[in-house]
């Protein structure tokens, strides 16, 4: 193997780390019955079915939960590096409706990372792959590592 690839793979190896670390506590996460189905460096997929109790007066997913599976599906992929980060800024934009019962599934894709901040960009799809929303969030690092298991300090 060459070195490259022994690092790509011991990156791997952080990323779902990482990963399994945050799922075990994520009470939110899994309180909505999301599914964390892959994680890489910089990159995450989850997915969610939309409940009767996630619609709104309207009969459809309320864009809270909606923008919720985006932003787990964020705080995964800029977690994937030993370094405890959150959410700095998010915005999101709603393109469909989306009945109860629909499959989503957001992947979060890094597409800036520097110093203490990162950009990343989480298309939210529905069962037939149709695009629902689209996310964009702004990360920060805090303090420690997710790996430590002697850190506590979130400031």
């Amino acid at each position: 193997m060459d070195a490259s690839a022994s690092a790509s793979k011991d990156a791997q190896a952080v990323a779902q780390a990482c990963a399994d670390k945050m799922w075990q506590d994520d009470r939110a996460s899994k309180g909505l019955g999301m599914t964390l189905q892959r994680v890489a460096p910089g990159e995450a997929v989850l997915s969610m079915i939309v409940r009767k109790d996630m619609t709104n007066g309207h009969g459809i997913c309320h864009g809270g939960f909606m923008f919720t599976l985006a932003d787990s599906t964020f705080a995964f992929a800029c977690n994937t590096y030993d370094q405890r980060t959150v959410a700095q800024q998010c915005a999101v934009t709603f393109l469909a409706a989306v009945p109860e019962g629909e499959t989503l599934t957001a992947h979060a894709v890094e597409r800036h990372r520097a110093g203490r901040g990162g950009i990343y960009d989480v298309t939210v799809r529905d069962s037939s792959n149709k695009v629902v929303a689209e996310f964009r969030g702004h990360s920060r690092t805090i303090s420690g590592r997710l790996l430590d298991e002697h850190q506590h300090d979130n400031s």
